[in-house]
C-alpha cells in the first residue's frame, strides 16, 4: 500500500508554512499537526485530499477509537483523541479556502470532525495530578549521593527545581550566565532559554530549605572554580563521551554543553524518588508542591501574586486553577471552618 501521495505532501507543506508564518507556531506544534494529519491519511488508506467526503471524518473517529498507545498498548486516551480531531479539523478548515477545494469541501463538512460532547467533556476534565509534599521532596533530596561530579550535578538539579519551580525544558537550556547564585536570581531569557510560549521570566529563589540553596551554590562554585566553566557553558551539562583505548566509548567527565531536551532531567528526578521507594514524581510536579507551599506561607494577596509571577504566570488565575485546585470536599470543609 502506498504510504504517501505527492499531491497530499505538497498541501501539507503549504499548511506547515501557514502555521509557521501566519499563525506563529513553533516546530513542535507543527509536528503535532503533521502527525495528526498523517493519522487521518492512514485511516483513508492515503486517498488524496481532493477526494474528501464527510464520511471520512466519521470513519476517522472510529479509526482513532481502535488505535493503541505504542508505549502502553492501551486505547488512546480521551484527551489524545480530542486533540487529534481538533488538529485535523484545523487543517481541513484551512483547506476549504484553498484553490481546488471549494467545490469538494465546505465548512459544514469540516464540522464532522467534531468530537462527541460527552467525549470532549471527559477529555477536558481536570484530574488530580500527584505531587510530593515538601517533606517527601526533602527526604528524597537528602538521600541523593554527591560523591562523583555526576552525582553532584544531579543533586544540584533537584535543588534547583525546588528553588525555582522552573519548567524542565527551560532548565535543560540554561547557561551559567543566566543564574546569579549569590542573589538567588534566574533570568530565563526567551532569546536563549527554551521557556514556554517563548516568555522571558525573572525568577527569585523561593524561600525553601536552605539545604537546597547551599547545594546549588556549591555546584555553581564547582563548575566555575574546578571545571573552569564560563558564562556560556551549560548550567547542567551532559556527559562528555569519548573513546577509551581497550574499552570503547565511555563517559570522560562533564561536557560544556547541555542536554538537547528535558528527557534526561526527568529521569534523574524520578530516579531520586524511586531510590527512597516513593512514586516517581517528575520535575513538573514540583510546581504544584511549591504552589501549595506558597499558599501556606503567603499572608497577603501581593505575596501570592509575586509567587505566581515567579512561576512564570502572567495571570494568578493560572496558578490557582492549574496548580492549586480545591476539591468540593475541601471547599465545604474550608467554608465550615471559616466561622469557627
Amino acid at each position: 500500500m502506498k504510504r504517501y501521495l505527492e499531491a497530499n505532501e505538497r498541501i501539507k507543506r503549504d499548511y506547515a508554512t501557514y502555521l509557521r508564518n501566519a499563525k506563529g507556531q513553533d516546530d513542535t506544534s507543527i509536528d503535532k499537526a503533521r502527525a495528526a494529519i498523517r493519522q487521518f491519511e492512514a485511516s483513508t488508506k492515503f486517498k488524496p485530499f481532493t477526494k474528501f467526503h464527510r464520511q471520512q471524518a466519521a470513519d476517522f473517529k472510529d479509526y482513532l477509537g481502535k488505535q493503541r498507545n505504542e508505549r502502553t498498548k492501551k486505547p488512546l486516551s480521551f484527551s489524545t483523541v480530542d486533540a487529534t480531531l481538533r488538529l485535523v479539523k484545523g487543517f481541513f478548515h484551512w483547506l476549504v479556502s484553498q484553490q481546488g477545494f471549494r467545490r469538494v469541501l465546505t465548512y459544514a463538512d469540516v464540522e464532522y470532525f467534531n468530537n462527541t460532547r460527552k467525549a470532549a467533556r471527559v477529555a477536558h476534565t481536570q484530574r488530580a495530578i500527584p505531587y510530593p509534599s515538601m517533606q517527601q521532596a526533602a527526604h528524597a533530596f537528602q538521600a541523593m549521593p554527591s560523591e562523583t561530579e555526576f552525582q553532584k550535578r544531579d543533586k544540584a538539579l533537584f535543588a534547583f527545581f525546588m528553588l525555582t519551580g522552573a519548567r524542565d525544558g527551560a532548565v535543560a537550556s540554561l547557561k551559567l550566565k543566566h543564574v546569579n547564585a549569590d542573589l538567588g536570581h534566574v533570568f530565563q531569557d526567551a532569546r536563549e532559554v527554551n521557556t514556554k510560549a517563548a516568555k522571558t521570566i525573572h525568577c527569585q529563589f523561593f524561600p525553601v530549605d536552605a539545604a537546597y540553596r547551599d547545594c546549588f551554590i556549591a555546584w555553581v562554585t564547582y563548575l566555575r572554580a574546578v571545571k573552569l566553566f564560563g558564562p556560556e557553558d551549560a548550567l547542567f551539562p551532559k556527559a562528555w563521551v569519548g573513546v577509551v583505548e581497550g574499552k570503547g566509548f565511555a563517559n570522560l567527565g562533564l561536557a560544556r554543553t547541555g542536554f538537547a531536551n528535558a528527557s534526561k532531567l526527568n529521569t534523574i528526578i524520578k530516579a531520586a524518588f524511586a531510590a527512597v521507594q516513593m512514586p516517581q514524581y517528575t520535575p513538573h510536579a514540583f510546581r504544584k508542591t511549591l504552589t501549595k507551599y506558597g499558599d501556606e506561607i503567603s499572608t497577603t494577596m501581593e505575596q501570592r501574586k509575586a509567587w505566581s509571577m515567579n512561576l512564570g504566570h502572567e495571570n494568578m488565575a493560572t496558578t490557582i486553577n492549574s496548580y492549586l485546585p480545591v476539591t468540593h470536599e475541601r471547599q465545604m470543609e474550608l467554608i465550615r471552618n471559616m466561622g469557627a
